[in-house]
């Protein structure tokens, strides 16, 4: 095949691949809400908008124990878009949400796909899963921003990109990164082994690889804050670390205003952020099958992604449009020991400061990039030295201010649920759109049999914190 049509993904997006588990997908799925989207509209949409990324054509193939990306020869844009014609009420519409969410995706085909359900009640539904090599959650979201105009009358300014090779400029550029990042310190990879002078692509992936695992390397020597970390004991055993079932359910909160979110974040000093987290720490204290004896012992974290693209040097940033993944990760205490709601805020707060000060998502970034060259009877270890210190993954997109339109409809609400690599079997999500806040779960039913009991209880903390700043208000 031609050097056109297949090219070595760049590691941080072929770990998603590395990471997948039959009973855990790495897969990202959105929700929006759109008032009169139709089947021909939305077909016309995709065919000019959102083909226009060249990547949504390819699929990711493994050659040799490396991850190509390959131009599907037969692409056709309706085997990625299903029509359902139900009318949905708002209970059957979360369990076929969450049926999608247990549906594979097709492997010999782009891994993507939407449904659209548009007689839904309360209006048409859009759905789209996606494999996580395509993108992160900030990638997806500044797509759509870009498709998604602020009028109906609009159409896109600027869109699209074309699927290039980017492994030899990606790994020159973190040789850079990597010299900043000792400070001097001499490395075993030279400028001339990762640049433009290796032949072949797979010696790049090989040169690439290695810069990563010596890029973890020094920065678990400098950064104290990350072998600290790793010398921590992993989560306690609890209700929420059996094994999975692969079996998961969805569910999502009504709209909330997200002034409701702001007054609580300005009146304690907090963010919106440490508010979603500390809901959190509420609802699982009661899951974990815990004595308050174990509680006052118990070690848990929630595994929090955290977009790294603004750390990175100009070289390594990704340019506007392009797809991939910049994130890192930082595994935040939560606090289910706390006897109060403000205790339980302002715990996480000083614990997320000191995390996104730290190097941790950077290094977090490389080592979950190199998980794709590591030797397969090594990756589940070294896959779980992070994900066994998580038992959740919470996850906050921030979404437009003001109402966004696709093929001409507006976007009344939008929602996405995370994956949760490694055995973790619990995803809590937070939107921000249009001026409105919604919470969603995912779980698998081995670690939480009841989301939308764990969902109110999220709610029900948000509204101690929403009593809290009235009393100070009426002081």
């Amino acid at each position: 095949m031609s050097h056109k049509h297949s090219h070595l993904m760049q590691p941080a997006d072929s770990a998603w691949l590395a990471l997948e588990r039959p009973e855990n997908p790495m897969t990202i799925t959105v929700m929006m809400r759109v008032d009169g989207l139709t089947a021909p509209r939305l077909r016309e949409f995709l065919r000019v908008y959102w083909m226009a990324w060249e990547r949504f054509r390819y699929r990711p193939v493994k050659r040799s124990s490396v991850w190509h990306w390959e131009a599907d020869p037969v692409f056709d844009l309706k085997h990625h878009l299903d029509v359902v014609i139900d009318r949905f009420t708002p209970d059957q519409l979360q369990d076929w949400v969450s049926a999608r969410l247990n549906q594979p995706l097709t492997l010999y085909r782009p891994l993507w796909k939407f449904w659209l359900a548009p007689r839904a009640e309360g209006g048409a539904v859009l759905l789209l899963r996606m494999h996580h090599c395509y993108a992160d959650g900030i990638s997806l979201l500044g797509l759509f921003n870009s498709l998604c105009p602020p009028s109906p009358l609009q159409h896109p300014a600027i869109y699209g990109a074309p699927e290039m090779p980017e492994l030899g400029r990606w790994a020159d550029a973190a040789k850079a990164w990597l010299d900043r990042l000792v400070a001097g310190e001499k490395t075993a990879v030279s400028s001339e082994q990762v640049g433009a002078g290796v032949a072949g692509q797979t010696s790049q992936y090989q040169q690439a690889a290695r810069l990563l695992e010596r890029t973890a390397q020094q920065g678990l020597k400098l950064v104290h804050e990350v072998s600290e970390f790793l010398a921590e004991p992993e989560d306690t055993p609890s209700d929420l670390r059996r094994d999975l079932l692969g079996r998961r359910h969805c569910r999502w909160s009504e709209p909330l205003p997200l002034d409701h979110f702001r007054s609580v974040a300005r009146a304690t000093n907090v963010t919106i952020n440490d508010v979603l987290l500390s809901c959190v720490a509420a609802a699982v204290r009661s899951r974990l099958g815990l004595t308050e004896e174990e509680l006052d012992d118990a070690t848990l974290h929630a595994a929090v992604p955290v977009d790294i693209r603004d750390r990175l040097p100009e070289e390594l940033q990704p340019e506007p449009g392009m797809l991939g993944n910049y994130f890192g990760t930082v595994f935040v205490p939560l606090p289910v020991d706390g006897e109060s709601a403000l205790e339980r805020l302002f715990r996480i707060k000083h614990e997320t400061r000191r995390l996104k000060k730290s190097w941790q998502p950077g290094i977090a970034w490389g080592l979950a990039a190199s998980a794709s060259v590591i030797p397969e009877p090594w990756r589940d270890p070294v896959a779980e030295v992070f994900y066994r210190k998580a038992s959740a993954v919470v996850s906050n997109v921030p979404g437009t201010p003001e109402p966004r339109y696709i093929a001409g409809c507006r976007i009344r609400e939008q929602m996405f649920w995370v994956p949760q690599a490694g055995s973790i079997g619990l995803g809590v999500s937070i939107i921000s759109y249009a001026g409105q806040v919604q919470f969603g779960v995912v779980a698998d039913e081995a670690v939480l049999s009841d989301p939308d009991d764990f969902l109110e209880d999220c709610l029900r903390e948000l509204d101690q914190y929403s009593t809290f700043v009235a009393s100070q208000r009426n002081r």
